[in-house]
């Protein structure tokens, strides 16, 4: 009887694990082939693949599924229904020279369109400008943007 008295039973607790990832893998590469060739390339030094989704460690992406090449990179993204959000020291490239670098960024890699509400600054060659957010068409070349400061270098005529 002392014992049910003294002592008290112990409590323990049960975890239910309902998002335990499928797939663990360190220096991560996956390439996306369709029928026109190579679509897409994701590269990490860590990745977690769940039933819908990827999270990856110091993320490279690229999307050559366009006119131009379009890469991303941070420290963080994930890779859910054709969307890809960064965060993390974003860097976003395109092949013709166009630079974007942000804190955070969201690419739908099916209309090619890239966004963010942090403030970013972009530069192709010696133009740039920044900005307080933006929404980046890769396909029809438009950016729509709040707070814009730009840095235009003028051509000069030959008339």
């Amino acid at each position: 009887m002392l014992i049910y008295i003294l002592f008290e039973p112990l409590k323990i607790k049960e975890q239910e694990f309902v998002d335990v990832p499928l797939l663990v893998m360190d220096n991560f590469v996956m390439y996306e082939l369709r029928s026109f060739g190579l679509q897409t390339t994701m590269t990490g030094t860590k990745a977690l693949r769940y039933s819908d989704r990827y999270i990856v460690s110091n993320i490279n992406f690229t999307d050559n599924s366009q006119e131009y090449i379009s890469n991303m990179q941070a420290k963080n993204g994930i890779y859910k229904n054709n969307i890809v959000d960064l965060k993390g020291d974003v860097i976003y490239t395109r092949e013709d020279g166009l630079t974007f670098e942000s804190d955070t960024l969201s690419y739908n890699t099916e209309s090619s369109i890239a966004q963010t509400q942090d403030d970013y600054v972009a530069y192709r060659d010696k133009n740039s400008f920044k900005g307080a957010s933006f929404v980046y068409n890769s396909l029809n070349n438009t950016m729509k943007s709040k707070k814009v400061i730009v840095k235009y270098q003028l051509k000069e005529s030959n008339i």
